[in-house]
């Protein structure tokens, strides 16, 4: 290649640009917390932890975000080059990621007014109590839509459930327990309002990469994150987050490849 020509000059310069801007990662997130919300103007949070750990340790060049979850599912199912975190990981959504992780695991449990008096043990009980109230961008709803739950209500945030819960317009909360306190002190409540019901499922967090990215780098970040398990990063972050966290949660989390 006669690299004096102007023009191969430039292609070569632009193909060197697209290389470089390939390499740059955009992982998306969510207002969640304790796993991920805006403080002094930068992110932070359980799973921000983890993953700068994991940016640190593959070397990878990338930028975090928090946005709407809905379009950071989208930006991660349809671009190369990022993902979202963190995300669950479930049958409808396997095929859909390349997935990196656990990174947390709790339990998805439905929650009552302790002063209610009410006792829900089942699918058929939580039929009975009227209207529930779920973010449409959840994976419990969509768990749940499949169970063909009729008094199934969708919501645009986790914010909308919980006021509707706060103000008993509707008389079940469903939520993961990782998550729950920092949901209750956004609208002034507390654990100890609450009366727990019955798990519907347990759940594991991931980083869900977008098919397009290159596997290559999606095994070097699960390499590197079954490196924090063996060392004990990740369980400092995860006690520092979750200092009151279920013993045998943490075992199966720490050993979980």
């Amino acid at each position: 290649m006669n690299l004096k020509c102007p023009v191969a000059v430039l292609l070569l310069f632009c193909g060197l640009c697209a290389h470089v801007a390939a390499a740059d990662l955009r992982l998306y997130t969510e207002d969640y917390r304790p796993f991920s919300y805006l403080e002094n103007g930068k992110p932070s949070g359980m799973a921000v932890a983890v993953v700068e750990e994991l940016i640190r340790r593959t070397g990878e060049t990338a930028h975090i975000e928090l946005v709407p979850w809905t379009r950071g599912y989208h930006q991660a199912r349809h671009q190369a080059d990022t993902a979202l975190f963190s995300t669950v990981r479930t049958a409808q959504r396997e095929a859909e990621f390349q997935w990196v992780g656990p990174i947390a695991r709790g339990y998805t449990r439905f929650y009552t007014h302790k002063d209610a008096g009410l006792r829900v043990a089942s699918l058929e009980d939580v039929r009975r109590l009227g209207t529930l109230a779920i973010p449409k961008q959840w994976y419990s709803y969509e768990l749940l839509r499949e169970q063909n739950l009729d008094n199934l209500y969708g919501v645009s945030t986790p914010q909308d459930m919980l006021r509707m819960f706060r103000h008993r317009r509707v008389k079940l909360l469903l939520a993961n327990n990782l998550t729950l306190d920092g949901m209750l002190a956004e609208q002034g409540m507390n654990a100890g309002q609450l009366q727990e019901q019955f798990d519907l499922m347990p759940n594991d967090s991931y980083i869900a990469f977008s098919l397009n990215t290159d596997p290559a780098l999606v095994a070097r970040w699960q390499q590197a994150l079954q490196q924090m398990r063996q060392d004990g990063s990740l369980e400092r972050i995860y006690r520092h987050w979750f200092p009151a966290a279920d013993e045998r949660t943490l075992v199966d989390l720490l050993r979980s490849e």
